[in-house]
C-alpha cells in the first residue's frame, strides 16, 4: 500500500515481529505479516499501538484465520470510534463461524483500534496534545509516524506495520454517533466495479453511491489500491441483534464470492429489493426545542411529507419540518431535544450522476 505524498518508511523488515511480551496468554506484535503464520489455522495477537503518557502502550487485538489454501485475502475492521459496538459484534460472530482448515485465503479481523475511546464509550481519542479534545481516527488516514499527537502516530503504525501488504480488500464497520442512529446502511464508490460488487452482496436496506471521505479509512485504502467499503449498523453504545446478523450474512456473502469458504451467498441486495441513491438531503432544526420524529429510517418519504414536529417548553408547536425530496430516511436523530442546527434527518436520493452529492456529509 501506497499513497502518493505520504512518506513509506524504509526500517520494516517484512517479518512479523514479536515483542516478547504476552498479554493474557495473546502475544504482543509490533509488526505483522501473515505469510509468516502456520495456515490451517486461527491466530490471536495484540498489535503494539502508540504509548501513553505514562510510556505504557494501547494495544489492537487481532485475530488471523489463515486457510489451509492460499486466496483473497480480507480484512474486518471494527472499531475506528469509540462508540460503536455493532460492527465489533458483526466481525466476531463472521469470524467465530470460520473453519480455517477448510478455507482458502485468509480473513483478518482488527478490533477496537481507538482504545482509549472505547474504554470511555465515546466517539474519539481524548488527545492530551490538543487539550484533551477528541480526535476523530476516520479523518487522520493514513497518519503519520511523526505526527503531532498519539492518534494520528497511532494510526500510521497501525497502516505501516499492521496494515501494509497483508490484505487485498478490506470491509470497515461503524455506527452513527451518540444520539442518532443508521438504516443498515452501507457506502460504497460505485466508481470501483469490485467494490459496487461486493457492496451490492449485503441484504442492507439502503445503499449510496459515495466516494468517500478525505481522510478516512475506507477513502485511504481505496486510494492505495485496496478496495474498501463502510457498513453503518444502526446506533452506538449498544448492540442491534436484528441488524448485527444481517451484517454478518452480507460479510459471509463476500467471504464466499471470493471462494475463501464454500458455499453459495445467501441473500444480496437484489433479493431484499436494497434503495440506492447517490446524494443526501439533509433537514436541520431551526429552533429550539422538544423533537418528535414521525418517520423512522429507512422509510420512504415524498416531497412536503411531515416528518418531524418541534414544541416548546409549553407544548406548543414551534417548527414543523417536511421531506425536501423523495427517497428513503438513511440516518435520524434520536435525541428528543434539539437546539438550532442540530441534524434532524438525512434522506438518500437520487440525482443525476453528473450532479451527484459527493461531500459525504452523512458521515460522522
Amino acid at each position: 500500500m501506497s499513497l502518493r505524498g505520504v512518506a513509506e518508511p524504509t526500517h520494516l523488515e517484512p517479518t512479523t515481529r514479536y515483542t516478547g511480551d504476552v498479554m493474557q496468554g495473546v502475544a504482543v506484535i509490533s509488526q505483522l505479516n501473515v505469510s509468516d503464520l502456520e495456515p490451517g489455522r486461527k491466530h490471536r495477537f495484540f498489535f503494539q499501538g502508540i504509548q501513553m503518557g505514562t510510556g505504557q502502550h494501547w494495544y489492537v487485538p487481532i485475530v488471523v484465520a489463515k486457510g489451509m489454501q492460499a486466496g483473497k485475502r480480507i480484512c474486518l475492521i471494527a472499531g475506528i470510534h469509540g462508540d460503536e459496538l455493532n460492527g465489533v459484534d458483526a466481525v466476531q460472530r463472521t469470524m467465530a463461524s470460520l473453519d480455517p482448515a477448510t478455507m482458502a485465503g485468509t480473513v483478518i479481523a482488527v478490533y477496537d483500534l481507538c482504545r482509549p475511546a472505547r474504554e470511555l464509550i465515546q466517539r474519539g481519542w481524548p488527545s492530551t496534545a490538543k487539550g484533551h479534545r477528541e480526535v476523530d481516527l476516520n479523518r487522520v488516514w493514513p497518519g503519520d509516524e511523526a505526527g503531532e499527537d498519539a492518534p494520528t502516530r497511532h494510526v500510521a503504525l497501525v497502516w505501516n506495520r499492521l496494515f501494509r501488504g497483508n490484505f487485498d480488500l478490506a470491509i470497515d464497520y461503524h455506527t452513527q454517533s451518540i444520539g442518532g442512529e443508521y438504516a443498515l446502511f452501507v457506502f460504497a464508490d460505485y466508481r470501483n466495479p469490485e467494490i459496487q460488487r461486493i457492496a451490492e452482496l449485503f441484504p442492507v436496506q439502503l445503499i449510496k453511491d459515495d466516494p468517500g471521505e478525505p481522510g478516512s479509512l475506507e477513502t485511504t485504502l481505496v486510494q492505495s489500491g485496496i478496495p474498501c467499503m463502510t457498513v453503518e449498523i444502526g446506533g452506538p453504545r449498544g448492540f442491534d441483534a436484528a441488524k448485527v446478523a444481517i451484517a454478518v450474512e452480507g460479510s459471509l456473502n463476500v467471504l464466499k464470492h471470493y471462494g475463501i469458504i464454500p458455499g453459495v451467498c445467501d441473500r444480496t441486495s437484489k433479493e431484499v429489493g436494497t434503495f440506492i441513491g447517490n446524494a443526501m438531503a439533509t433537514v436541520r432544526a431551526t429552533t429550539g426545542g422538544y423533537l418528535q420524529t414521525l418517520v423512522d429510517v429507512n422509510a420512504a418519504v415524498t416531497p412536503g411529507q411531515t416528518i418531524a414536529i418541534q414544541r416548546n417548553v409549553f407544548g406548543d408547536v414551534v417548527a414543523e419540518y417536511t421531506a425536501p425530496v423523495a427517497g428513503r430516511v438513511a440516518t435520524i436523530v434520536r435525541d428528543a431535544i434539539a437546539e438550532p442546527g442540530t441534524r434532524i434527518m438525512q434522506i438518500l436520493h437520487s440525482v443525476d450522476p453528473g450532479a451527484s452529492d459527493h461531500s459525504g456529509a452523512l458521515r460522522k
